[in-house]
């Protein structure tokens, strides 16, 4: 169970370790978006944040080496302007 503690003029809670080792959420920002009637918490992540090491281990995976592909390495803040 987690209450509402007073924090200066704000509220906070405090999340206990093991929850957040579980969720993965140590050290990171946080991201807080209304649900329904909670409140969601999720880590903060950065457009295509781990894209260029994920796609370079699987290409490794496959016996091929890779490849200097520029659209790697473009800036991506929002894809809110990408058609899906």
């Amino acid at each position: 169970m987690v209450q509402l503690v007073k924090i200066g003029d704000s509220q906070g809670i405090r999340i206990p370790k093991p929850l957040i080792k579980q969720a993965h959420l140590e050290g990171k920002e946080l991201k807080l978006q209304i649900v329904n009637d909670g409140l969601l918490i999720t880590s903060k992540k950065k457009a295509r944040e781990g894209w260029k090491q994920a796609v370079e281990k699987t290409i490794a995976a496959q016996g091929h080496e890779m490849l200097e592909e520029e659209w790697l390495d473009l800036p991506l803040d929002s894809d809110k302007d990408v058609e899906w």
